[in-house]
């Protein structure tokens, strides 16, 4: 009975903690975010708050809480209050299933402790599922706010999340071929043993499956050169345009942890997870899984200071006519190669 209740208060501190890290992500990532601007752009960036700008992300929180909640006079008012929580929760959801290690050992009590919530034999198809649910509260958003930006935006991010889903699933297909499992422990151990044995070094196929993946991915988040549903030069600002205060926190802080689920996803499926690249032991495997999802995040805040926005025709096209068929042609690649 003890060693039960010790084993479901393990589980519910994990679920606190992993909560209050993923609720506190946003600040320093859009400090982050402005300083990667500020310099791409040849200026400072935040630089009045604090030391180096580092509390003008609280003092954004503060604005955004005590903002007034405007709800459009016609908008439908219930999915409108709802859109943003649909928008939010699935994102937290997936990190149900993601590994940050294999396990770790508490000091002082010699307890064993794994470094994830769930380990799901098909958390890949769990991540796959329950990120797509997160579309719905773009478009709920962009229908209730009874107007036409709004709507548009919602009309184009649900055309997109299904156009490059096909590409993306296609992508973690070869993932899955190559290690057999649907199960992200498995997928990392199935890398482990140095570089040469990660997933984006299997060639040829590894590199095109991780572009694929990364362009695919970068769709899904609605980051530029693919955030057509936001597009403040034609659309205000899309799907919440009508939104301010606490609502509009919600879904900048649902992208924001979009954008880490992907760089998590980046390095489990194809960047080895938790894997030692140089093979000496310096560093907690940990520390080399959070360095490289680091490397991603920057990434993303790097490419959307630096390439300009696709025009919503091209697009689709690059889903529906280059990377699906391609994505295609590299399964029976992948197949060939392994049969």
């Amino acid at each position: 009975m003890t060693e039960a209740f010790i084993e479901v208060a393990i589980i519910f501190v994990k679920v606190v903690v992993l909560g209050f890290i993923l609720f506190s992500l946003p600040l320093p990532l859009t400090w982050l975010e402005r300083k990667i601007a500020g310099h791409i752009q040849v200026r400072l960036g935040p630089f009045r708050v604090g030391p180096h700008g580092v509390l003008q992300p609280f003092a954004d929180m503060v604005k955004m809480l005590f903002k007034e909640d405007v709800i459009p006079e016609q908008a439908d008012r219930l999915l409108f209050r709802f859109a943003p929580i649909v928008s939010m929760v699935p994102i937290f959801m997936v990190f149900v299933a993601i590994p940050f290690g294999e396990s770790w050992t508490i000091p002082y009590i010699n307890k064993e402790v794994t470094l994830y919530v769930a380990d799901m034999n098909v958390g890949l198809l769990y991540i796959l599922a329950i990120s797509g649910v997160a579309v719905y509260g773009i478009i709920l958003g962009g229908w209730a706010s009874n107007s036409k930006y709004a709507l548009l935006g919602g009309l184009r991010s649900s055309a997109q999340m299904i156009s490059y889903e096909v590409a993306l699933t296609f992508a973690c297909i070869g993932v899955v071929m190559l290690a057999s499992s649907l199960n992200l422990i498995d997928i990392v151990r199935a890398q482990t043993g140095g570089v040469t044995n990660w997933n984006v070094f299997y060639l040829p196929v590894g590199p095109v499956w991780f572009v694929i993946f990364f362009i695919a991915g970068l769709a899904e988040i609605n980051r530029i050169p693919f955030d057509l549903p936001e597009d403040e030069g034609t659309l205000a600002a899309g799907f919440h345009v009508e939104y301010s205060g606490i609502r509009f926190a919600y879904f900048m802080l649902a992208e924001y942890i979009a954008m880490v689920s992907m760089s998590v996803l980046a390095v489990i499926l194809f960047f080895g997870g938790w894997d030692d690249p140089t093979g000496l032991g310096w560093l907690p495997p940990i520390v080399w899984f959070l360095l490289k999802v680091g490397f991603f995040v920057y990434l993303f805040m790097w490419i959307r200071f630096t390439l300009p926005r696709y025009r919503y025709d091209q697009l689709m096209t690059i889903g529906w006519k280059i990377l699906i068929p391609l994505s295609l042609l590299n399964i029976l690649v992948t197949g060939w190669m392994i049969i």
